[in-house]
């Protein structure tokens, strides 16, 4: 044996010695075969550490037979015979990767196997699980054991805590109900949960991912109209810090709007993420939701359908706003929405971003302003609004110039009165911001106003202004500044056709009629003989 490994051995085999000597506890976190190994080691291993003279190795055994030890398990004195020593010594001299595995306790050859269960109870307990993952081990177990009743006395029934070792053995866990409806994609997404993996994940970097959603509070507040309503909480988390980058309450229900408003918030107080995950309800996918955020650069990452849990961070944190915030507001009996607002963002400001989180260590605040992070400048308000819109096409009305928006006519400025087909920006909760846009650019070109015919009718008519050519294509068609020559009478095509007949040298194929007054006033043939 090489002498640094003899070296190693040697301090292993006095350093438990010395702990069995003062009574140092085992590790808890060992294995029960770890102990006996390690025990069974510590008797023999200065013999392969320090080998004996030949001839000596019985008489070193006898010393090591009378000695007492500690057992691995009840920690009572022990003695070992001569025998079982002996036999320890010769497997662990024989092993040279690994001596103090090789003195582990066997394995039992049925090991898992569980002999008390039967092939019957087996099948029937694989089908109840295939057919209903969502069972406890209680019902399982009940059911099994009126299938057994139904079959005769003869089949043995299992206790309780054998199907439940059996069931965790083969990996049958119960798996938690996503949601109660019996849908197409529900199942799907049961069956999706059943059979794929689910691990936690963070961001690498902070504003690389932001979580948002809403909740619904658990009690009423009272309005400024004097009724009782359920306000909505929208919150926007950072992935990597558990920042709370904003978080309010709207009158519920829960809206696009409030989305918008939200999220606008987040951007100005923390800058622009890179991406954002939510999930797939109606105010969150919405047209004016989803165009914002490709505007904005943000990757629009959502949950697959009933998996809530893959939101879990703004899921949890859900869990400490009813659980502190609204404990702690539980006696205000008249509560309001700017009041419930206000004692929220105290909360959230200097009390949970500024304590220590338990998994990352850190409080969100310390950890947001550490970085790395891959946030960017947030644009102001006014581009913040024009981007959370939705584009939609309209047919201009060539008799007035106007477009119908919301059953609500809005005037287009006449210089875009040669195209047809208009593609306008708007937010579907408010018409105060209407904008005409490139088709082709995507380019604000101006703002539309609603349609005001009593105006209309006290102005004189505006002149006629030049067509509006598309950003771009100037260049292309340029606009001559000078004076505009006048047309030639005679059109193009028509002068054509002339030039082709003069270039025949045959006079024009039809009869004059000839101008005689007297012929005129009697005439002696019809108009159209030519005679």
């Amino acid at each position: 044996m090489p002498i640094e490994s003899s070296r190693r051995l040697i301090y292993g085999v006095r350093r438990i010695s010395q702990m069995r000597d003062v009574g140092v506890a085992e590790p808890d976190h060992r294995s029960v075969h770890e102990r006996w190994a390690h025990l069974r080691y510590a008797a023999v291993g200065q013999l392969l550490a320090d080998p004996p003279p030949k001839g000596q190795l019985r008489a070193q055994l006898v010393q090591l037979a009378a000695r007492t030890w500690r057992h691995p398990v009840t920690g009572k004195p022990v003695r070992f015979g001569l025998s079982t020593l002996e036999r320890w010594y010769h497997r662990a001299r024989r092993e040279h990767r690994d001596p103090v595995g090789v003195l582990r306790r066997k394995v039992r050859k049925d090991l898992g196997v569980q002999s008390s269960v039967s092939h019957a109870v087996r099948s029937a307990l694989r089908q109840q699980y295939t057919a209903h993952p969502h069972w406890s081990v209680q019902l399982h177990y009940l059911n099994v054991c009126a299938l057994l009743e139904s079959h005769g006395p003869s089949s043995p029934v299992p206790s309780y805590s054998t199907i439940r070792r059996f069931l965790q053995a083969q990996g049958l866990r119960r798996s938690r109900r996503l949601t109660s409806r019996r849908t197409e994609g529900a199942e799907r997404a049961q069956n999706r949960l059943l059979e794929r993996e689910v691990r936690s994940y963070e961001a690498e970097y902070v504003g690389g991912l932001w979580h948002w959603d809403a909740h619904v509070c658990s009690r009423k507040i009272l309005s400024t109209r004097g009724e009782w309503v359920t306000p909505i909480l929208f919150g926007v988390l950072d992935d990597r810090s558990r920042l709370i980058c904003h978080l309010q309450w709207y009158r519920g229900p829960e809206s696009a709007r409030s989305v918008v408003h939200g999220l606008c918030q987040a951007i100005m107080k923390r800058g622009l993420p890179r991406s954002g995950y939510h999930d797939n309800g109606a105010a969150m996918i919405a047209a004016e939701v989803t165009e914002g955020l490709a505007r904005l650069g943000i990757i629009d990452a959502r949950t697959l359908p009933y998996s809530a849990y893959m939101n879990a961070k703004v899921e949890v944190f859900w869990a400490a706003i009813e659980g502190q915030l609204m404990a702690m507001l539980e006696n205000v009996a008249d509560l309001t929405l700017d009041a419930l607002n206000e004692a929220t963002l105290a909360w959230v400001e200097y009390g949970y971003n500024r304590t220590v989180h338990s998994e990352t260590g850190q409080a969100p605040l310390a950890r947001f302003l550490g970085g790395p992070d891959v946030l960017r400048a947030s644009p102001d308000s006014a581009a913040l609004r024009l981007a959370f819109t939705k584009t939609e096409r309209r047919t201009q009305r060539t008799s007035d110039g106007t477009v119908v928006i919301e059953a609500h006519r809005f005037e287009v400025p006449n210089c875009y009165r040669h195209l047809t087909h208009l593609q306008v920006r708007y937010s579907g909760w408010g018409l105060t911001q209407v904008h005409l846009v490139d088709e082709h650019t995507g380019q604000v070109l101006c703002r539309l106003f609603p349609q005001d015919k009593e105006h209309n009718a006290r102005c004189v008519r505006r002149p006629l202004e030049a067509v509006a050519m598309r950003p771009g294509a100037a260049a292309a068609h340029e606009t001559p500044t000078g004076p505009i020559e006048p047309a030639p009478l005679v059109a193009p095509l028509l002068s054509k056709f002339l030039t082709q007949q003069a270039a025949t040298g045959l006079p024009p194929p039809y009869l004059p009629l000839p101008e005689d007054p007297s012929a005129l006033d009697h005439p002696t043939h019809d108009e159209g003989d030519p005679a």
